[in-house]
């Protein structure tokens, strides 16, 4: 295809898009200010669960989409994409297992399970599991961009838009993956940032599933291929520093759900969930020099859980022109 699209944002979103569009002859180009590790992608628990995100009907649909590709890619260890068990409780003494998870196998934790899980049992009253997509963050990423890159498309980091308009008319296609940063580059009131700050504590043995509580406060533990992901906070905030008295309350929550003790702090990491507030956005639009853009944010806590389903209506968008 002659057709040249330009993608704003190399997070999760823009580099999904990126391999989709690329992969089908378009002549793709990334352009973000902050690229890789630096990403707030890179900061994420990447642990596909809806998460954080409206209006339920679209998110779960392509959040199931984007299970069956993420189901593909585990197959392949290089990918970073793993399946786990994920372990969702509560505090209180019931918990409702989500209607789509049953298609996925996800069951109730009896007692007999309880029994055997390593969480302290004092701390949960109910819960249930489901074996979910696991992205390992440090190597997926990577794989995208590798991906990306050898399917012909090109990335630019330190490049910052003030305007879509900006953007350099060689190209068509504009395709807005630009996250929290959508809230003034298009001056979306809608948008929110729910900060979110982890702690990366060395590799736990014996924890091979992974631990959610939604109930405050919020926890999760994530195991990865070679450490452990603490959380976490979600709070409304664009603050990117991180904080100290977050970090000590999320390793002692983890740690005593755990049972462990003084877990060695490898790292800490805080990102901005771009949440908005009448939904994800994923629709065709018009830039006033009149070329096409696509917009595609607003995924709250749940962009890698949402980023194939999503990235291919792009496509479908992007084919009715």
């Amino acid at each position: 295809m002659n057709q040249r699209v330009a993608i704003v944002g190399t997070g999760v979103s823009g580099l999904t898009c990126g391999v989709v569009f690329a992969e089908c002859g378009f002549h793709t180009a990334i352009f973000a200010e902050e690229t890789g590790r630096r990403t707030t992608s890179a900061a994420a628990g990447a642990l596909w669960f809806p998460y954080d995100a409206e209006p339920a009907d679209k998110v779960i649909a392509w959040a199931l989409e984007t299970y069956k590709v993420l189901l593909d890619l585990s197959r392949d260890p290089q990918t970073g994409v793993s399946m786990i068990e994920l372990r969702q409780f509560s505090r209180t003494a019931e918990i409702q297992i989500p209607s789509w998870a049953y298609s996925l196998g996800g069951s109730v934790i009896s007692t007999e399970v309880e029994k055997s899980l390593t969480v302290n049992p004092v701390v949960f009253k109910a819960g249930f599991t489901i074996t979910v997509p696991l992205m390992d963050t440090t190597i997926y990423l990577d794989y995208l961009a590798d991906r990306f890159r050898n399917a012909g498309g090109t990335t630019s980091g330190n490049v910052r838009f003030k305007k879509l308009e900006d953007i350099d008319h060689e190209f068509d296609l504009v395709i807005n993956c630009s996250g929290i940063g959508a809230k003034t580059l298009v001056h979306d009131v809608d948008l929110e940032p729910h900060r979110g700050q982890v702690a990366i504590v060395r590799k736990i043995d014996n924890l091979s599933s992974a631990i959610v509580c939604d109930d405050a406060p919020l926890m999760y533990a994530i195991p990865r291929t070679n450490d452990c992901v603490f959380g976490g906070t979600n709070e409304l905030s664009d603050n990117l520093d991180v904080d100290p008295a977050s970090t000590s309350r999320i390793v002692a929550e983890c740690g005593r759900v755990l049972n462990i003790d003084k877990p060695k702090l490898l790292a800490e990491r805080v990102g901005l969930r771009p949440f908005r507030k009448s939904g994800v956005r994923v629709e065709r639009d018009r830039l006033r020099d009149s070329r096409t853009v696509i917009h595609n944010y607003g995924h709250g806590g749940s962009g890698f859980t949402l980023s194939w389903g999503c990235a291919k209506k792009v496509l479908k968008l992007a084919q009715m022109l």
